[in-house]
């Protein structure tokens, strides 16, 4: 038989064919004893299907054929599918619900495969549904919309009974979500609408209740173990069954109810909040609390703001416990020796050490709790101590470490590392500038007395210092160090000098430091009346100066210079190491036996204050090389002085000290100076660039700048601005007194 001649089937005895196959799927699905579809059954429908579609109209039934598909679901649904469903309750219609869901799949595919050529052709061309969409929606018209509410509230009843502890069918659960997924065809509407809302308003409720009780029963760190478990137990429910997409929105729930709600009342418990952890370093509590706070917005403020307070009531302690020791010293003697000082520097670096490892480990090195240590430090770091500010007491602790026999006895590996903190805690000081003034003054005191105990160590912190504040702040202090060296390859080319001209030899070994006068301190420079030994000295030297270079002006000073002499008494011959001034004293008494006060000061041609200094330290001091009428503790200008020949010491050689001036008034003196300079540099730069500017936003501009170094009082910002519109660098606007113009 041709093609032409193919035998038409009429849309009954069609169907009837087709409705058998039908009842066979069906069969099978309801596990009656059915054999499965052979190759040649399944061939047999789809070329049913096949002929009826490619008649000759009237005898194209495609049309007819796509309703029929779509009644066979909704007769096998009706008549078998929902009568099961509504007979049972609870887990167990859950069951059938997945059962009967897996079964309507498997009938979607066999039947959307038989009616496989109206997808092909007649669906395409009329752009209706496709077979495998026509099957699931049946389900979700008949059997879904009826029974969503239902399965949706016996799903989330086995949720709460899971969150209660007892055990639940997980892979149920994951079957039945599955269903609200799947039925929405690609969109997740049917899962978000039908389900989700309602299980995360039963979640808000549930822990809302939880944490009602436990706020009022736990302590601060029960209560997070608590909430991190709950917080786990819900990812570990999204990982099992419901889907990913509910992760962020159920954990955003739990946090809420747990910790938003109550983060104040939990950060403020009495004995085991924010403050109690860090007081007692319950380092794993406070990382808890972190990785809490930080899930909800805003949480991590208050964490840090009580962290702030603590490090800087902390730090507090330690300024009140050092101002009390050094009141207490002061009461006990009037010599304070700065050790108290010492101790309160190394206890600040413990305690930033300390508070960076929680920031670093507890805190996650988050940039919120770097300011508020910053913040913390900078609170009481620029406190003073007993009458010395936190600049000063810095630049001592350096000069502690670096000097030799200085108080602190560390490995190498210590002290860089200690020096590596102490630049870290200038960080917070607001006066870096008085920083750098001490601790100029006190290099200077190690380099020439040859008191530092390792070039590499003081090259090191300035390399930090450097990195820390800029070149600008380090200039000098690496100009004195280099100063030093060349300084000694001076001495040396001088010893040649002086073996190769004989003639020149001033009879004294003498050590000439020579400086560049810019990097160091300025010192006073006294024309002292030196004795004749000396000037020989002086003069020898000058002429090998003139020899290396003809455009230098030598200004000796005298009050940083020492002599070893020798003093021939009658116990026994000694030596002495004195400064020059004792040194040019105690020589006045070669040629005289007594010498009154006046008589020494006219001879030596210097001021009261040091005249003062340099008896009391040769008469009333620990060594008592002159003897002094009337023999009284202090010095007056009717004294009288003699030659104490009588004198002994158990030692062959001493060292007479002579006590410094206190330089502090004069380092605070110059570093102002050096302000002023400094403000008025910071206003012209400004307004040269500007032209025309506000005085606040000036000032304010000016503090911005300057804060690097010192924080500029805004007093004296606006005594330089005086000043420079008196000496004619800017001019006050004539309409607006508040304005200022640059005058070029």
């Amino acid at each position: 038989m041709t093609m032409n001649e193919r035998k038409t089937i009429d849309l009954e005895q069609g169907w009837e064919f087709m409705q058998k196959g039908i009842t066979k799927l069906k069969n099978i699905l309801e596990g009656l004893p059915d054999p499965q579809f052979s190759a040649e059954d399944y061939s047999m429908l789809y070329t049913t299907i096949y002929n009826m579609c490619t008649q000759k109209p009237p005898h194209d039934y495609s049309q007819q054929l796509y309703e029929k598909y779509r009644e066979s679901f909704e007769e096998y649904i009706t008549s078998t599918v929902l009568p099961s469903l509504r007979e049972k309750h609870d887990e167990f219609m859950l069951r059938e619900l997945v059962k009967r869901w897996a079964n309507h799949k498997i009938m979607v595919r066999w039947l959307s495969r038989f009616f496989c050529y109206l997808d092909r052709y007649f669906i395409a061309r009329r752009s209706l549904p496709p077979l495998n969409e026509v099957g699931l929606t049946c389900f979700r018209d008949l059997v879904y919309q009826e029974l969503n509410a239902k399965v949706r509230d016996a799903v989330i009843s086995l949720i709460d009974q899971e969150r209660e502890g007892e055990q639940i069918d997980r892979a149920l659960l994951k079957n039945v979500l599955d269903i609200f997924v799947e039925i929405g065809m690609g969109q997740m509407d049917h899962y978000e609408n039908d389900f989700e809302a309602a299980m995360l308003k039963d979640t808000a409720a549930y822990y809302s209740r939880k944490a009602s009780n436990w706020i009022l029963e736990d302590s601060c760190p029960d209560y997070m173990l608590k909430a991190e478990e709950c917080l786990r137990r819900e990812k570990d429910r999204v990982a099992h069954y419901l889907h990913s997409s509910s992760e962020p929105k159920l954990l955003e729930k739990v946090q809420h109810e747990l910790l938003s709600v109550y983060a104040t009342q939990l950060l403020e418990k009495e004995h085991s909040g924010c403050h109690a952890l860090l007081r007692d370093d319950k380092v794993e509590d406070l990382s808890r609390m972190f990785r809490l706070f930080s899930k909800i917005p805003r949480g991590l403020d208050p964490v840090s703001n009580i962290f702030k307070q603590h490090v800087t009531a902390e730090g507090m302690t330690l300024v009140k416990q050092a101002e009390d020791a050094a009141s207490t010293k002061k009461a006990e003697k009037k010599d304070v020796v700065g050790l108290q000082e010492q101790v309160f520097v190394r206890k600040v670096i413990e305690l930033h050490d300390k508070y960076l490892a929680y920031v670093n480990d507890c805190f996650q090195n988050h940039t919120l709790f770097h300011k508020a240590l910053k913040e913390a430090f900078e609170v009481f770091c620029n406190k003073g101590v007993a009458g010395s500010s936190s600049a000063e007491l810095l630049a001592t602790f350096c000069d502690n470490i670096l000097k030799k026999g200085g108080s602190e006895k560390l490995s190498d590996e210590a002290i860089e590392e200690t020096l590596e903190k102490v630049v870290k805690l200038l960080a917070y000081i607001s006066d870096k500038d008085l920083f750098a003034e001490f601790y100029r003054k006190k290099l200077a005191r190690r380099l020439l007395f040859d008191k530092s105990a390792n070039d590499d160590h003081e090259r090191c912190i300035l390399t930090k210092l450097k990195q820390q504040c800029g070149g600008q702040f380090t200039s000098k202090m690496e100009g004195m160090v280099t100063d030093l060296t060349l300084a000694k390859e001076n001495q040396t080319s001088f010893e040649e000098y002086l073996s190769n001209n004989p003639q020149a030899s001033p009879g004294i070994d003498l050590t000439v430091t020579v400086l560049t006068t810019g990097f160091w301190p300025s010192y006073k420079s006294f024309d002292l009346n030196l004795p004749a030994e000396m000037v020989k000295c002086v003069e020898v030297f000058r002429e090998f100066y003139q020899t290396k270079t003809k455009h230098r002006k030598l200004t000796w000073i005298y009050s940083l210079g020492i002599c070893n002499i020798i003093g021939k008494f009658e116990p026994k011959t000694m030596e002495l190491i004195v400064t020059t001034y004792q040194a040019s004293a105690l020589l006045l008494f070669n040629s005289s036996e007594r010498l009154s006060y006046s008589e020494i000061m006219t001879q030596l041609n210097l001021s009261d204050d040091d005249v003062v200094r340099l008896l009391h330290s040769l008469s009333c001091a620990k060594y008592k090389i002159l003897n002094k009428e009337p023999n009284t503790k202090t010095i007056s200008p009717t004294d009288v002085f003699e030659f104490n020949s009588k004198f002994t010491d158990k030692m062959r050689r001493i060292k007479i000290p002579l006590p410094p001036v206190d330089e502090k008034k004069k380092v605070i003196e110059d570093v102002d100076k050096d302000r002023r300079y400094a403000i008025d540099a910071s206003i012209v730069r400004i307004m040269k660039s500007r032209k025309v500017l506000g005085h606040q936003q000036l000032v304010m501009e000016c503090v911005e700048q300057l804060g690097r170094m010192f924080k500029p009082d805004f007093k004296a910002i606006k005594k330089r601005i005086e000043d420079l519109i008196t000496r004619d660098y800017l001019e006050r606007d004539k309409d607006n007194p508040n304005t200022f113009r640059y005058l070029a």
